[in-house]
Parts: structure tokens; C-alpha cells; sequence
């Protein structure tokens, strides 16, 4: 397979099946979106030395984005020919409700850090909410499964879960949020 292919050369990009698109399309935005997620992910697995477990998680995560992905950038998608699985939202809510209780609870809003890793891993959080406002802007025009939406919105929810769980077993302490804090005066 050839790595360019000159359709961008003109701003448009190749659907699956064949069709072309505006490379700003809300369709591309989304899966573009997707697609940087999961370098992000890659990126975090490589800085998570000492958690294996959790490399081999975000791996799996990367796969199941890489399906997504296919999907949004499938303009015959319907609920028949979908590469992404139910299976996946019962996955992430396990492995939210796994993480959630393991550090102490709190009550107030962290400020992404404390860890290398775990500012990573809010970065992903992050990508993760804009995505799912692509892919909302992108329903309004496609009817997208249900199912890519409920895993997008569980997926920020993982990915802040998964950061409190890393500064834990680091043992990195949150860094919270102070209203109107007045350091610069």
C-alpha cells in the first residue's frame, strides 16, 4: 500500500467504501480527533513503566479506538455492519468501577498532575471531551450508533479514574483547586 495518495492534495480524503470528503468535515474531525487520542494513549503507555496491567489496558483501548475510528469513518455505517462492540461500554464501566474506590475519595476539583503519568492521562481525558463534542456535532447529520456516544462519554470518565489511580500507586499527591487563589499579585 502506498502511503500518499495526492486525493489530499486537493483537501479531500478518502472515506471507507470509496466516497470523499472535505478534510474538515465533521466526520474527519471526529475520527482525526480519535486518531490523536490514541497517539496520546500510546505516548502515556510508554511513560507507564512500573503498571503493567495498565499498559496492557490502554493497549486494549487502543485497538477498541481503532474500531471506532473505522466507524466514524464509515459513511454507511448502520447498526449491521459496525466494527465497534457493546461489549466495550460494559468493559470501560467495569474498569471504572475498579479504579474509582481504590484512591482515597475526595471532594474537591484536582488540577491535572501530580504524576508524569498521570498528567497524561488527563491530557487523554481532555481529547476525550472534545471528541465527544465532535461526535455530538457529527449526529446531528449522520445517525450514528448510540453506542459510540455512551463509550465516549464513559471513556473521560475513565481516563480521570485512571490518573487519581496513578498518582495513588505513585504516590504522587492531587493537586487541588483553590478558589481565587491569589498568588499573583
Amino acid at each position: 500500500m502506498q502511503l500518499y495518495t495526492k486525493v489530499g492534495d486537493k483537501g479531500m480524503t478518502q472515506l471507507i467504501g470509496g466516497g470523499k470528503v472535505s478534510k474538515d468535515s465533521d466526520r474527519v474531525w471526529a475520527y482525526g480527533t480519535v486518531d490523536e487520542l490514541n497517539s496520546f494513549i500510546g505516548l502515556t503507555v510508554a511513560e507507564i513503566e512500573s503498571q503493567e496491567t495498565i499498559r496492557q489496558e490502554l493497549i486494549q483501548l487502543q485497538s477498541c479506538l481503532f474500531d471506532m475510528g473505522t466507524d466514524l469513518a464509515n459513511p454507511k455505517l448502520d447498526q449491521d455492519n459496525d466494527a465497534f462492540d457493546d461489549k466495550y461500554i460494559d468493559w470501560i464501566e467495569s474498569r471504572i468501577d475498579a479504579y474509582q474506590d481504590e484512591p482515597e475519595e475526595i471532594t474537591q476539583f484536582i488540577l491535572p498532575g501530580g504524576s508524569k503519568q498521570a498528567a497524561l492521562l488527563q491530557v487523554c481525558r481532555t481529547i476525550t471531551r472534545r471528541l465527544e463534542r465532535q461526535v455530538v456535532t457529527l449526529n446531528r447529520s449522520v445517525n450514528l450508533p448510540a453506542k459510540i456516544l455512551i463509550f465516549i462519554n464513559r471513556l473521560s470518565d475513565y481516563f480521570y479514574a485512571l490518573a487519581r489511580v496513578m498518582n495513588y500507586r505513585l504516590d504522587k499527591n492531587e493537586i487541588f483547586y483553590e478558589h481565587g487563589n491569589r498568588v499573583f499579585h
